[in-house]
């Protein structure tokens, strides 16, 4: 198992070196980027005064507004430089054109190449790669980067597709699967159909994305539970955006993804872009490092996360980052209790015969929020929806609407044309 240097000093001199390579990141951007030059001279920023990471709270953040807007302002090389397009899904907006140089492609294998080490891949493991790698997707091609630098074998079958999952599973025994969680219980409803001796099979973990797999205090949520009372094999659960081009991974011990800080720097703010404590959930806000064509300060990601200090038995001394709560901008409202998604797809999760769902969450006539659940099942009746209700009530004190589609009809609803991933939920408020 590979373990940066840094990654197992104090957390004095994690702080010293990141602070060592922040002058060179704000001249570079002062230098490069369109956008950053004039946020620098709108608000009569002196970079040279910028000397630690507390004083970082002296430049404005990045919102993803500013990079729908002014998407080409952050581009800081030129064209004949890019090597690689890729633009982010757009579940929250306008997707976001993301130019890769070669140097930035080689930090990205380099980023999972030590994330798949902290989640005990070695160059023995074959991992079937169960995410697109077209469509302008990072992440298929990230993982497929990093495996190949980490000299572990790679089966490219992307998602879906059950019977050729089993028979890639078959034929060339792999050793783990990257997938979005929630397919994994469908995997196995697939293979106990169809007699499959899956828990016999090659697989022994899976890289998990996309999805927490975990609650806030790292027990496994539902859905990590419906996958581990079935199948028993090891979940790793790792957070990543196409914005920060790192990721944050679990290592064995599966208490919080280890940030990696030779690749980002990591803050934690409330609604007043101020720094919150630990144990404080807080919108994670990361500054990139040695990033070439689109380097970012400040940005914003959107995600609401705790951070963790204490130190792991792993070796590692870095900060861990707990299960996304939620986002900032699909918080919900609901009769007087704030909702975030997950808390939405948990309860629905432990029902075992909704085969799939969609949420909905719009304006009423009041103004206030209101939900509702598309719930896809065959055989649908009011004491059924009665069941969903309690549910909910029982969990969050709050039920939303529910309506029963087809299962077929909701996975038309996940997946319209040219999406990369599932929807699962639907913002309509205020439209």
């Amino acid at each position: 198992m590979y373990v940066p240097e840094i990654e197992k000093k104090s957390i004095r001199e994690i702080k010293s070196y990141q602070e060592s390579r922040l002058p060179e990141l704000l001249a570079y951007l002062k230098e490069k980027s369109v956008f950053y030059a004039e946020l620098f001279s709108i608000n009569n920023i002196n970079i040279s005064e910028i000397k630690n990471l507390e004083e970082l709270t002296r430049i404005p953040v990045t919102t993803k507004d500013d990079l729908q807007k002014r998407n080409d302002d952050f581009l800081c090389v030129d064209k004949s430089e890019i090597t690689d397009f890729i633009t982010t899904s757009g579940t929250m907006g306008e997707p976001v054109t993301f130019a890769m140089t070669d140097h930035d492609l080689e930090r990205l294998a380099y980023n999972e190449f030590i994330s798949f080490s902290c989640a005990d891949t070695t160059d023995a493991d074959i991992y079937q790669l169960m995410v697109t790698m077209d469509k302008r997707f990072m992440a298929g091609l990230a993982y497929f980067l990093g495996l190949r630098k980490l000299g572990a074998g790679v089966i490219r079958i992307g998602p879906g597709l059950q019977e050729l999952q089993f028979e890639s599973i078959y034929r060339f025994s792999p050793t783990g699967l990257i997938t979005v969680p929630s397919f994994i219980p469908k995997l196995i409803e697939y293979a106990e159909k169809h007699d499959y001796d899956y828990k016999n099979s090659s697989i022994k973990k899976a890289v998990c994305i996309g999805e927490p797999i975990r609650n806030t205090d790292f027990s496994l949520n539902t859905l990590g539970k419906k996958i581990t009372e079935k199948w028993d094999i090891k979940l790793y659960s790792t957070y990543a955006s196409t914005e920060m081009g790192t990721a944050f991974t679990e290592c064995s011990e599966g208490i919080g993804g280890h940030h990696h800080p030779e690749m980002i720097i990591v803050e934690f703010l409330d609604e007043n872009n101020e720094p919150v404590k630990e144990g404080e959930p807080g919108e994670v806000t990361i500054t990139t490092l040695g990033v070439e064509g689109m380097p970012l300060l400040r940005f914003k990601t959107g995600d609401i996360c705790y951070h963790f200090t204490e130190l792991c038995t792993c070796g590692r001394n870095t900060m861990r980052l707990g299960p996304v709560i939620g986002r900032k901008q699909q918080m919900i409202k609901f009769k007087g209790t704030t909702l975030y998604p997950p808390a939405i797809y948990d309860v629905l999760n432990e029902i075992e015969w909704i085969e799939n769902y969609i949420i909905e969450v719009y304006t009423n006539n009041l103004g206030t929020d209101e939900i509702l659940v598309k719930a896809g099942y065959k055989n649908a009746s009011q004491k059924l929806e009665k069941i969903i209700k309690d549910h909910f009530r029982a969990r969050l004190r709050v039920a939303p609407e529910i309506e029963f589609k087809k299962p077929k009809e909701i996975i038309k609803l996940q997946m319209p044309p040219n999406t990369r991933k599932p929807i699962t939920f639907i913002d309509n408020r205020n439209k």
